[in-house]
């Protein structure tokens, strides 16, 4: 049988740009158990003090690498080049915080004292893990799962997405080089999660837990594939992120933040601004300080070190986000977007999808109900606090969520009401080293990062030692 190509298309400008094999049903199953063996080398005979120090080299070797891996990332996947290195620093920095804690994460947590015991719950890993990451922000997402995995001690395979495939090659590169020992950290590439191959490592009795980072679709499908038998799934999909402006902004402020945490990577992440609601005071005000925000963006060459915005990262994805627009405008919407040369002289190969402003948006609207994943801006109009939150609450989804006031009491009592996750107050998502992100509803399920997140890549032994009697 001849192995599948993977290829890699560029969203620049549509053209091939890599290709890679996938592996056989045997080679994958010779991966895995490698992977195994690797895992009770590692598992054993590493401890804690020695997994650091690997990490810490591998993140002096990730750092030496920045704008080599950023250049690569801006072909691969589209964000303009004045961006792409900063996701790798951010996810250093994360993988610093991981390591900061992590003693204190794995130390055994005594038991309730009692005259002539000892009891303690011991940490121990679980064996081989299958990472399967996204292509929107590979690095981050990577590390979320990879760093706590190898600190407890796990061995991991990785299923980068098809569109940024070097990702995986560069950290088994990398950590080698650390001193990672062989076969700690394994890759395959391959398509979709219905394709036959992620499904067998899926299915595997040696892999002990799997994480998946993407969309629904596939997160159902992983969750499907992983239906036979008893190992925990860990999913962070997608989202329909709400933002609620109340009338006592500062709306030049709030607009040009709105702005950055609805268009960052062309509004591709789970965690984007995906639809605002204003107070009706304040609502016309809130549009035209968009428009003179969105005036000063530069859609364009994500080469150009003053471009704002690439491309989407397939034509699929170009024609699924215009039809959400083209739909809303025939149900009654309205595209306020401003002139901007850019927005017009779009670059003729690409999957370039202009900014749009969009004001009398409903939630008959997909643009309001489904997960956009582009560059664009409903704003709905609310007489309340109330009619806020409930339409916040009126989705499948429930990733992260954010109100814009210079109440600080009052939003953290909104917090309580609104079904998300993650709830912030005056920002959009950002990457704090220590931030937990959990799914709630059809967004996903579990804590990918802090100290939380390292509980999924353990499992717990209870100790109790009697005295002997005399």
């Amino acid at each position: 049988m001849t192995p599948d190509k993977i290829i890699t298309i560029s969203p620049n400008n549509n053209q091939p740009i890599l290709e890679r094999v996938e592996p056989t049903k045997s080679e994958l199953e010779a991966l895995l158990t490698k992977s195994l063996e690797a895992f009770k080398i590692y598992s054993k005979n590493y401890a804690l003090k020695q997994r650091q120090e690997i990490i810490k080299k591998a993140l002096s070797l990730l750092s030496s690498k920045q704008d080599e891996l950023a250049r690569e990332l801006t072909e691969q996947m589209g964000r303009p080049i004045a961006y792409t290195a900063k996701e790798i620093q951010t996810a250093i920095k994360r993988c610093e915080y991981l390591l900061k804690i992590s003693d204190h994460v794995f130390a055994d947590t005594p038991g309730e004292h009692e005259e002539g015991f000892k009891r303690y719950i011991r940490k121990e890993p679980l064996g081989p893990v299958l990472i399967i990451f996204a292509w929107n922000y590979p690095y981050l997402i990577l590390v979320n799962s990879l760093i706590p995995a190898l600190l407890a001690g796990n061995s991991v395979i990785l299923k980068p997405s098809p569109q940024t495939p070097t990702i995986a090659e560069h950290f088994q590169s990398i950590f080698l080089e650390a001193g990672l020992p062989a076969d700690v950290l394994r890759f395959f590439h391959s398509g979709g999660m219905n394709a036959t191959i992620p499904q067998i490592a899926i299915q595997s009795p040696i892999v002990k837990l799997i994480c998946f980072t993407g969309s629904v679709e596939g997160g159902l499908a992983v969750q499907g594939a992983a239906s036979a038998r008893i190992v925990p799934v860990g999913l962070e999909l997608g989202g329909k992120d709400p933002a609620y402006i109340r009338q006592d902004v500062d709306l030049d402020w709030a607009a040009a933040e709105i702005v950055d945490g609805a268009l960052f990577n062309s509004g591709q992440s789970c965690c984007s601004v995906e639809r605002v609601y204003v107070h009706h005071s304040i609502c016309d005000q809130f549009v035209q300080a968009i428009q003179k925000v969105l005036k000063t963006y530069k859609l364009g060459d994500p080469f150009d070190p003053k471009t704002h915005l690439g491309p989407v990262i397939s034509s699929k994805s170009q024609t699924v986000i215009q039809k959400q627009i083209d739909e809303a405008i025939q149900a009654g919407a309205q595209d306020v977007t401003p002139e901007n040369e850019s927005f017009k002289n779009l670059p003729p190969h690409g999957n370039f999808v202009k900014p749009t402003l969009l004001i009398n948006v409903n939630h008959s609207m997909r643009v309001m109900t489904e997960e956009t994943f582009g560059p664009v801006i409903p704003v709905m109009s609310v007489k309340d606090d109330e009619e806020a939150i409930r339409l916040m609450n009126d989705s499948d989804f429930g990733l992260t969520a954010s109100i814009w006031t210079k109440d600080l009491k009052l939003a953290e009592e909104l917090t309580n009401e609104i079904e998300a996750g993650t709830v912030f107050v005056n920002r959009c998502d950002f990457p704090a080293p220590d931030l937990a992100w959990t799914g709630w509803k059809n967004s996903g399920k579990g804590v990918t990062l802090s100290r939380f997140g390292f509980d999924q890549f353990t499992k717990l032994k209870s100790v109790h030692l009697k005295s002997y009697p005399n």
